[in-house]
């Protein structure tokens, strides 16, 4: 069983394209949405429309809950770019795009093989909106996974792929599609990283349970274009 796991598109239809053809190449079983689909970028109706064709899970991350909740933003940020960004996306969605948004779930276990499972979510189990890092204490850890259990757990949000192992648990973030990070700097604006981020998480009875943190180039001309 191979599942890609991918995150935080922010509206970069270049990057996503770019991505669903490594995965195409590469071959998998599943595709996973871990969220934070729409906003931020130039292109907010073409990812909805490819995420709603492919027909693959959908987990909520906070950016997908503020184009259903306008009032939501302002408990995570005040930052005019952020909020305007938001704004204008949200009035740009038609009434079945606003729909499909709805459908997107919290959280949900993927069965891998028949003794392994994965388990998904955006921010932590219990919060889109937190960070979980490679810094995180253990202490922190439980308690933002709360009763959380699988042989791989995986979220995004942060921007930042990770992969730590936590009292027996893989802890992954695939890194974001669109808007993938150099460093974590919090309440400040972010270096970007070239090309595009994802997962593959594989189990097999022979091979066991693998995670692949992937980074692949995203064509800068056909970025520029795409903003125009």
């Amino acid at each position: 069983m191979r599942v890609a796991l991918i995150s935080d598109i922010h509206a970069n239809e270049v990057a996503l394209r770019a991505v669903l053809d490594d995965i195409s190449r590469t071959g998998v079983d599943q595709i996973v949405c871990l969220g934070d689909v729409a906003t931020l970028g130039p292109r907010p109706s073409s990812i909805l429309e490819t995420l709603h064709d492919l027909n693959c899970v959908c987990i909520e991350g906070n950016h997908d809950a503020f184009l259903l909740e306008p009032d939501l933003i302002r408990t995570y940020t005040e930052a005019p770019v952020v909020v305007e960004s938001v704004d204008w996306c949200r009035a740009k969605l038609s009434s079945h795009e606003t729909s499909f948004l709805r459908t997107f779930v919290s959280t949900m276990e993927i069965p891998l093989d028949g003794s392994s499972t994965l388990f998904v979510f955006h921010g932590s189990p219990r919060s889109h909106m937190e960070d979980l890092l490679a810094t995180t204490s253990s202490d922190e850890l439980d308690a933002a996974l709360g009763d959380a259990s699988a042989t791989v757990l995986a979220g995004g949000h942060t921007h930042i792929q990770m992969m730590r192992q936590h009292r027996g648990t893989l802890l992954v973030n695939p890194g974001s599609v669109g808007l993938p990070f150099k460093e974590y700097v919090p309440g400040r604006a972010p270096t970007l990283l070239k090309g595009a981020e994802y997962a593959i998480v594989e189990a097999s009875a022979s091979r066991g349970v693998n995670v692949n943190l992937r980074r692949i180039p995203v064509d800068p001309q056909a970025l520029r274009d795409s903003v125009s």
